[in-house]
């Protein structure tokens, strides 16, 4: 479609703003000199009128206290008012789910962090410099196994073309599998959903059941998420109240469609989840707090090595450690799927933050850089301010 389509959905987006669907948790009679906006709603707002996300939403927690905002509208063809706490796709923070399940079972004497994925998967992750010899479990949930990773050979740069499209945990490995190592196992750190790929089957090979199962039984039950859960086979809706999500239809075009209904089974044990800003704050709350793993294997998640995303940024298990402006770090991880981007995670001293935009950067023009550094500037706000 032209390049004037995407004007139009643009124009709409700024249409709606101006509206006034930016809004506050508080709602009440109009006030000749209303207060001044929370720093975090403003970093919102910005979200939508400066970046060009149509929605934005975000979750906090402290001392007990918990606030819920939203900015922009559900909908570019209307406008419609952003449910709070709505849920959307939560794509890579499945890692860290995984990654529990999987620190749970070492716990249990089931799994070893050190032990060759060949141990576990037999025979299966062999290609032009792989072997399943010498990559260990630590280095897949650490991201530092040298494997190519799926995504880039499935052919997610035509969205249009695999919305729809069921893929099978065995052809996105084979995928990944047809190209060569990147690097030497424990060479460098290098983000690929090959590992968690390899982690969920390594999860249901050693307990006999489906990763969503044990992903559920373990982690979501146990933590009491209420909103979170893993879309089964062909279910390719959002079940509660949701923002639409929007992407490009394909990287070399500029129209967009909404990537609300789509078949995410590519995403699998690294990105299939469906959640809410606050349940992902309250998992990561719970990991920390030790609800979710004994002391020895929390211990093990949080040991990081340096990730060259941002500067100060380390990747543990599964996990993410991110400096704070106002000093220590959070920890958590964030996830990138077509029509849904959320970051957030806690600190160790008590605060909680889910944010989440109905796009990711770049999606409606602009520069994709500052639209995700604003995303993160965000997510220090709730934190800091």
């Amino acid at each position: 479609m032209p390049r004037n389509k995407k004007s139009i959905l643009r124009g709409s987006l700024l249409v709606v703003a101006a509206a006034g669907l930016l809004s506050t948790t508080v709602t009440g009679a109009a006030e000749a000199d209303p207060p001044p906006r929370p720093p975090l709603q403003r970093s919102l707002d910005r979200l939508v009128t400066e970046e060009k996300f149509p929605a934005a939403l975000a979750w906090t927690s402290e001392d007990g206290r918990t606030t819920s905002l939203v900015a922009g509208s559900s909908r570019l063809d209307r406008r419609a008012p952003v449910p709070h706490d709505g849920q959307v796709r939560a794509g890579s923070n499945t890692k860290t789910f995984t990654a529990v399940v999987m620190l749970q079972l070492v716990a249990e004497g089931k799994a070893a962090l050190d032990a060759p994925v060949e141990r576990y998967l037999p025979g299966l992750v062999r290609g032009k410099g792989i072997d399943a010899r010498k990559i260990t479990v630590r280095h897949l949930l650490q991201h530092t196994s040298g494997l190519p990773n799926y995504t880039e050979h499935i052919g997610l740069e035509h969205f249009e073309k695999v919305q729809h499209r069921f893929f099978h945990p065995h052809d996105l490995l084979a995928a990944a599998l047809a190209h060569p190592a990147t690097s030497a196992p424990g060479a460098k750190w290098e983000y690929s959903n090959t590992n968690y790929l390899l982690a969920g089957l390594i999860i249901e090979r050693v307990t006999g059941r489906p990763v969503q199962e044990e992903i559920t039984e373990r982690v979501i039950n146990k933590a009491r998420l209420r909103h979170t859960y893993w879309p089964q086979p062909g279910d390719r809706s959002i079940r509660g109240p949701h923002p639409h999500g929007y992407a490009l239809a394909r990287l070399d075009d500029d129209r967009v469609v909404d990537a609300t209904e789509m078949d995410p089974s590519w995403g699998g044990a690294a990105g299939q989840l469906i959640s809410t800003p606050s349940d992902l704050a309250r998992f990561t709350r719970a990991l920390l707090d030790g609800k979710l793993l004994p002391p020895e294997q929390l211990a093990e998640m949080r040991r990081t090595v340096d990730a060259p995303v941002l500067p100060g940024w380390r990747y543990g298990l599964g996990v993410v450690s991110v400096p704070l402006s106002c000093g220590g770090v959070y920890w958590g991880h964030g996830g990138d799927i077509d029509g849904y981007e959320t970051r957030g995670g806690a600190t160790d001293d008590g605060r909680s933050v889910g944010l989440a935009v109905t796009a990711l950067p770049g999606t409606f023009g602009g520069d994709e850089e500052k639209s995700a550094l604003a995303v993160m500037d965000a997510v220090d706000t709730a934190f800091c301010e």
